[in-house]
C-alpha cells in the first residue's frame, strides 16, 4: 500500500459518527450493509462499494467529502474516492 499527500487531506475534520449503529441510509431504508466507512468530513456513516447501496461512495460524491475512514473495528485505514487511494 503506497500513501502520498493527498490534496483533499486538507478537509478532513475531528468528527463523530452520526449513526454508530450502522449506515444511515441502510438504517433508514432496513437494507443490509457489508462493511461500514466514516465520512472524515462531516461523520456521514455509510455503507462500503461491496454492499448493495454504497453509501458511503454515493455520500462522497453527492457533498464533496472525499476521504473516509474504515469504521470497522481494528481497521484505521483512509481512503479518498477522488483520487482512488489509500491517503
Amino acid at each position: 500500500m503506497t500513501l502520498y499527500t493527498d490534496p483533499h487531506l486538507t478537509l478532513v475534520r475531528p468528527v463523530q459518527p452520526l449513526t454508530p449503529e450502522g449506515c444511515q441510509e441502510c438504517l433508514m431504508l432496513g437494507s443490509p450493509w457489508v462493511h461500514l466507512r466514516l465520512c472524515l468530513t462531516c461523520g456521514h456513516v455509510g455503507c462500503c462499494d461491496s454492499s448493495p447501496n454504497k453509501h458511503a461512495r454515493k455520500h462522497a460524491a453527492a457533498v464533496a467529502h472525499p476521504i473516509v475512514q474504515s469504521f470497522q473495528p481494528g481497521e484505521d485505514w483512509r481512503w479518498c474516492y477522488v483520487d482512488e487511494a489509500f491517503v
